[in-house]
């Protein structure tokens, strides 16, 4: 069976060495997120693990009792598998499997996410509404307030009722209102357009502290017309148990640690921000919509989950970026019927934004179904990013050197170049500059911006790589190991291969000079001398 709730699964977490527990006092809004930071700008990825505080302060030196957790949903892919309860390498199949095969949830009558709900005056008065919650800092020293992080939004389409979960940054703005930024084309956004246009608030629940199948979802772009919560059951291999919402009509899961639950206005926005966001900058203040919170539901001893984004590499990264390999990998093999993609890889340095490489097996030589690739990434609903390179299957699309290499000499910018429009992600700040981007008056979608797809791959036979054969390389390493010499991380290619162009003649010449004979080589050249 999946986990049952965050707490089920912090358990298994810690049985396998992948969280610390710091129980020293710990300031919230100073201490908290730059301890956690460390290990993203001091560590190796495999070394990255959960946090979970549990003696918490603030600013004030006002004390809590709730818990806080970092790291637990994506510090490294090995903690992303544990939360799927799978191999890393298993990962993209089950993806697949639970967007093919989705499970809806199930309603359920209750659950323990209601054990506790606070209304009324409750919400408002001191200690009350979201100040019950050690809500960090995320970036001391420039961050405006906290930010609930982890926030996992539930909407509905009000046309269809179609239901969306999505993960969205929200400013503490007082004890019952939450901010909530989302971009144009985020479906929360749609959401509340749809609602403007109907002269209606838009109904909103943001659930805090779930199982990872959730937060996994959250965080994903999946096509619009499935349920989140659906994929999340296919991912988890068994339904989803909601419960109702106790002021507006949502369902959220009910084994959930805090949900909110709230109404957006949709006649009036406010100024939102600045906030640390996962370009590597300051996302600055924008003007957006926010949450008149109506009730807030917990569990009696609940556990306040953050997220850690910011400059990447972050746990919002991890997250974003399993996730959304998964999805364009689906959409290329599976919706385009693009059997030969081997392997989606988004750099999660590069905020799983600005670099995309997609891995393919050329049914032969040439370049109809790199083509292919590019087309249909053309033509996804939902890529946006800023470049996507193809590679053959030689090339590791997730180390930056193979994919420098491919691009150096498999390719030719005049022949295997596009440059696509896209919708313009205004945290980027190449896309304007930041001072004319807080003059724009219309739509942010708007944003001009581009995309470069890139085809490196081989168009024809090449030469051999030019390493050493695979069974010289593998005595190299016997000898290594033999002498005691520091431990490899081999970087792929290590040895070489050949690529199609090599003659028997070259063959056979190469293996004459392994057996001393490399003169006859030299009688046979100087047997072809010409004049110069």
């Amino acid at each position: 069976m999946y986990y049952k709730d965050l707490r089920d699964y912090l358990k298994v977490l810690e049985e396998n060495g992948m969280l610390i527990r710091i129980t020293n006092p710990i300031n919230k809004d100073t201490e908290l997120h730059p301890l956690v930071r460390l290990q993203y700008r001091g560590l190796p990825e495999e070394e990255r693990k959960a946090f979970l505080f549990d003696n918490i302060y603030d600013c004030q030196d006002r004390r809590y009792s709730i818990p806080v957790v970092v790291g637990a949903m994506a510090a490294s892919s090995h903690i992303y598998a544990i939360g799927l309860k799978r191999k890393v390498e298993e990962i993209p199949q089950t993806w697949i499997e639970a967007q093919v095969n989705p499970i809806d949830p199930v309603l359920v009558p209750s659950g323990p996410v209601q054990e506790v709900v606070h209304k009324g005056e409750e919400l408002t008065k001191e200690g009350g509404g979201l100040e019950m919650f050690p809500i960090p800092i995320s970036t001391p020293g420039f961050d405006n307030a906290p930010y609930i992080t982890s926030g996992h939004w539930v909407t509905k389409d009000p046309e269809t009722g179609k239901r969306n979960l999505g993960n969205y940054r929200g400013q503490v703005k007082s004890r019952n209102r939450l901010g909530c930024w989302a971009g144009r084309p985020q479906d929360i956004s749609n959401h509340w357009r749809m609602c403007k246009e109907r002269g209606v608030p838009l109904e909103a629940a943001v659930v805090i502290g779930v199982t990872p199948n959730v937060s996994y979802v959250a965080v994903s772009k999946v096509p619009y017309e499935q349920d989140e919560l659906a994929v999340a059951g296919g991912l988890a291999g068994e339904p989803l148990e909601l419960v109702k919402c106790k002021t507006v009509d949502l369902e959220v899961p009910a084994n959930a640690e805090i949900v909110i639950e709230g109404e957006i206005p949709t006649d009036v926005v406010e100024p939102e921000g600045a906030f640390g966001e996962f370009t590597g900058y300051m996302g600055r203040r924008t003007i957006t919509m926010f949450l008149n919170i109506t009730c807030i539901t917990h569990r009696r001893d609940p556990i306040y989950q953050a997220i850690i984004s910011q400059f990447p590499p972050s746990e919002s990264r991890k997250l974003v970026h399993i996730g959304s390999e998964a999805v364009m990998l689906k959409y290329l093999k599976v919706d385009c019927g693009l059997a030969g993609v081997q392997e989606v890889a988004m750099h999660e340095e590069c905020a799983v934004w600005g670099y995309t490489v997609i891995q393919i097996k050329k049914k032969k030589p040439g370049d109809g179904d790199s083509k292919l690739v590019l087309d249909a990434l053309e033509n996804m609903d939902r890529f946006n990013g800023k470049m996507a390179i193809v590679v053959d299957e030689d090339i590791n699309p997730k180390d930056p050197d193979a994919v420098n290499w491919a691009l150096s000499f498999r390719m030719q910018p005049h022949r295997d170049v596009r440059i696509t429009k896209v919708k313009g992600l205004h945290l980027d700040p190449s896309v304007m500059d930041p001072g004319e981007l807080e003059k724009v008056t219309g739509p942010l979608g708007q944003l001009e911006s581009s995309s470069l797809l890139i085809d490196a791959t081989r168009k024809w036979p090449f030469p051999p790589v030019s390493l050493p054969k695979k069974e010289f390389m593998v005595r190299a390493l016997e000898l290594w190991e033999k002498e005691g010499l520091p431990e490899l991380k081999l970087k792929e290619p290590w040895y070489g291969y050949s690529l199609g162009y090599w003659t028997e003649e070259e063959e056979e010449e190469a293996v004459l000079a392994l057996q001393g004979k490399h003169y006859l080589t030299g009688e046979r050249q100087a047997s072809r001398k010409k004049k110069s």
